[in-house]
């Protein structure tokens, strides 16, 4: 049989990275789409792949919605990336089913979600076939987290369903069973155990990759969500011996993963892959396009020319959005009267934080509720003593609102216990993260800070007994007493292993984003003491 070869340029979470920027500054990073296409060589036999969450997560994604209000402006430049397929992320939800259609809409690549149906029943983005010019015969296959039902807020989500991505994934395989050559999943989610031992590390079914290595037949599996840098490797399965071949790469467009897949016969495929880091010397030269007049741009087709060879490449071709999002970044909202500034997470944690005060001030300002919680995102900037909306941004670059809960003591103790988990030592007796917040996963932001109430933690307590002190107007929270607690969308749901919440009662809903919120809040004291 003659050798087929199959080549898979793959990227995941990107969140809108397009230019080599984090945005909270004007440095250039290696981050960004245009800081890895120049490499790609796609020829017919090749596939470009995303692993979703792209409509969400950084200044230019958040502009895009808010300011021209479309997201056509991010297809084209996936267009122009040269996307063959994608599947969907759970933050391509967070502007609406008529935001993410438009999206769709304009995508050139095709849409694989096996696990969103409509209210009928119906697969709107099943699995394809795709025959390539070699003859090799590919099923492709795209599931999502099904936690965005958890995460999601209800009206983003009328008239879909967003089904069981295990269940969902076997039909498309055994419907795929000997019509394909090679079965690729493109996951949106990640691991839920140690890959290297299989070790369960969470009961969650967030992420359920090794159970999909484990009890299904995909020759690939593509995995994303946790934005954890996972190398190309096989995960055996111990009751079937079937090898499955996992990558996943890091956030923000920051690598790549080039897949080369050798069919050398029926019954044998050769794996091979590199993860390549993001490299912004790249960024100028990224596929290049032609001029034709200067109203209309045209991609070249030829995917292997040199930017020399042109007169304009894709970081020029979009320019004139991203001058439009650094201006409207750098728009000043006001002046606080000492800059606050990110330390150390730990000693974030266990200090507390003059940004998570600030922020859960606002919360409260807004909301009147008694008490409030906020967590902070993994990577945040801060806000100088002159605030832009740049900073803004980069400090809270979630979509989240507001919710007001009647909470009684008994599950704020039970909430803020959860938050205490954060803390562990290490062999040496020092105080550390608690591995738990570290693996699978990086989730310093299901740490909650809380405000309005007196606490103090002793992580040397064992867990559940960590808050040693709790009083409201200086007096101790019992069991029975009732209160108004704060905090965002998101974490009312109970995400981040707070079940606590699902007891409360809402007593408000604030739907404007928090960002909104902050921007007002600097509108309304544009000078402000902290």
């Amino acid at each position: 049989m003659e050798n087929k070869k199959l080549r898979i340029y793959f990227t995941s979470d990107t969140h809108g990275y397009f230019y080599p920027t984090t945005y909270g500054d004007m440095i250039e990073k290696n981050v960004g789409l245009f800081s890895c296409v120049p490499n790609w060589k796609k020829d017919e036999n090749t596939l470009v792949i995303d692993g979703g969450d792209v409509l969400q997560g950084n200044a230019f994604s958040y502009f895009t919605n808010h300011v021209p209000k479309s997201s056509k402006i991010l297809a084209e430049l996936m267009n122009d990336c040269g996307y063959d397929y994608y599947t969907l992320g759970n933050h391509d939800f967070n502007y609406g089913l008529e935001y993410q259609k438009e999206y769709r809409d304009n995508h050139h690549g095709h849409c694989v979600c096996q696990n969103v149906l409509d209210d009928a029943g119906k697969h709107l983005y099943p699995y394809e076939i795709k025959v390539m010019p070699n003859g090799l015969r590919v099923g492709i296959v795209g599931i999502v987290t099904d936690y965005v039902n958890v995460w999601e807020k209800k009206e983003n989500l009328v008239g879909v369903q967003v089904v069981d991505p295990f269940i969902e994934a076997k039909k498309a395989l055994d419907e795929l069973k000997g019509k394909t050559d090679i079965n690729i999943c493109v996951y949106h989610g990640g691991f839920e155990a140690d890959i290297e031992t299989g070790k369960k590390l969470t009961d969650s079914t967030e992420n359920i990759g090794y159970k999909i290595c484990e009890e299904l037949s995909f020759d690939v599996l593509l995995t994303g969500h946790q934005h954890m840098s996972v190398d190309g490797r096989f995960i055996t399965s111990k009751t079937t011996g079937h090898k499955t071949y996992v990558v996943q790469p890091l956030d923000a467009a920051k690598e790549y993963h080039y897949i080369e897949m050798n069919l050398v016969d029926d019954n044998n495929i050769m794996v091979t892959s590199q993860k390549i880091k993001a490299d912004y010397h790249l960024a100028k030269s990224a596929r290049t396009v032609k001029v034709i007049k200067d109203s209309d741009i045209e991609c070249n087709t030829d995917n292997n020319i040199s930017a020399s060879d042109s007169s304009e490449c894709l970081y020029d071709k979009y320019m004139y959005y991203e001058n439009k999002v650094q201006d409207w970044l750098n728009e000043p909202i006001g002046t606080l009267s000492r800059p606050l500034l990110p330390t150390d997470k730990l000693d974030m944690a266990y200090n507390g934080t003059p940004i998570a005060d600030f922020i859960n001030r606002v919360q409260l300002y807004f909301s009147g509720a008694q008490i409030s919680a906020v967590g902070l995102a993994n990577d945040i900037a801060g806000f100088k003593e002159k605030v832009s909306t740049r900073d803004i941004i980069a400090t809270y670059p979630f979509p989240n609102t507001l919710v007001v809960f009647n909470i009684s003591g008994r599950n704020l103790r039970l909430a803020m216990e959860r938050s205490a988990e954060y803390f562990a030592y290490d062999s040496d007796g020092k105080l550390t993260i608690s591995d738990k917040f570290l693996s699978p996963k990086v989730e310093h932001y299901n740490y909650d800070y809380f405000a309005g109430v007196d606490y103090k933690i002793d992580p040397s307590k064992p867990l559940g007994s960590r808050i040693v002190k709790l009083e409201y107007n200086n007096v101790p929270v019992t069991d029975e007493q009732m209160f108004t607690l704060c905090l965002n969308n998101y974490r009312a749901s109970g995400a981040g292993e707070y079940p606590m919440y699902k007891e409360c009662t809402i007593a408000k809903e604030i739907n404007i984003e928090m960002v909104e919120l902050l921007m007002e809040y600097f509108r309304m004291n544009p000078v402000i003491e902290v």
